[in-house]
C-alpha cells in the first residue's frame, strides 16, 4: 500500500485519492451529529460545550485560558467567547480575570459543570462506541490510531529522526 507524501502532486478534482478524504469527512460528521444529537437530547448539551467541559475538567485547577480553550475545542476567540457565555448562563463555568494578566481572562468549571460532565459522560462514551469502535477490529483501531496521529502531527514525527520518506539524513 502506497502513502501519498508532501512530494506528491497535489490532487485534482477527480483524482481517486480524495475518496479516503470524503470518506473521513462523511464519518466525522456522521458521528459528530450522532454525538451531539444525543447529548443534546438526554443532557440538553451540545456535543461543544460537552468538549468544553471535557477540556476544562482536564485542566489544571479546573481552568484554561481563554485562547487554549478556544484551541482545545477548535473554536475561534469569538466563538469559544459565546460559547463560554452559553455555561456561564448555565451555572457550569464560571469566567474571571487572569491572576497572571489582567487582559486575559480565564473559563473555570464550576462544581455544577463537572456534575453535568459526569451525568453526560456514559452517554457520550456510549454514542463513541456505537458509532465509532463498533466498525473496527483491534488491530483496525491501532492502525487508525497511528494514521490520525499522522495527519495530526505530520509525517516526519512518525519517521526515524523526523525525516520524511525520501529525506537524507544529516549527521
Amino acid at each position: 500500500m502506497s502513502v501519498a507524501h508532501s512530494t506528491a502532486a497535489p490532487p485534482t478534482a477527480g483524482d481517486p485519492r480524495l475518496a479516503s478524504w470524503r470518506a473521513f469527512l462523511r464519518a466525522y460528521h456522521q458521528v459528530a451529529r450522532r454525538l451531539d444529537e444525543d447529548l443534546r437530547a438526554e443532557h440538553d448539551l451540545s456535543l461543544q460545550e460537552y468538549a468544553a467541559l471535557v477540556q476544562l475538567a482536564e485542566s489544571p485547577g479546573r481552568r484554561l485560558r481563554m485562547g487554549r480553550l478556544a484551541d482545545g475545542v477548535l473554536l475561534s476567540r469569538s466563538g469559544v467567547t459565546r460559547l463560554v457565555d452559553r455555561l456561564v448562563d448555565d451555572g457550569f463555568v464560571d469566567r474571571l480575570a487572569c491572576p497572571s494578566d489582567a487582559r486575559g481572562a480565564e473559563a473555570i468549571l464550576t462544581d455544577a459543570g463537572l456534575d453535568r460532565l459526569r451525568a453526560a459522560a456514559p452517554t457520550h462514551l456510549r454514542g463513541i462506541q456505537s458509532y465509532f469502535l463498533a466498525a473496527f477490529r483491534a488491530e483496525e483501531l491501532a492502525l487508525l490510531e497511528r494514521t490520525m496521529d499522522n495527519v495530526a502531527c505530520g509525517p516526519a514525527a512518525h519517521h526515524p529522526r523526523g525525516l520524511r520518506p525520501g529525506d537524507e539524513p544529516r549527521d
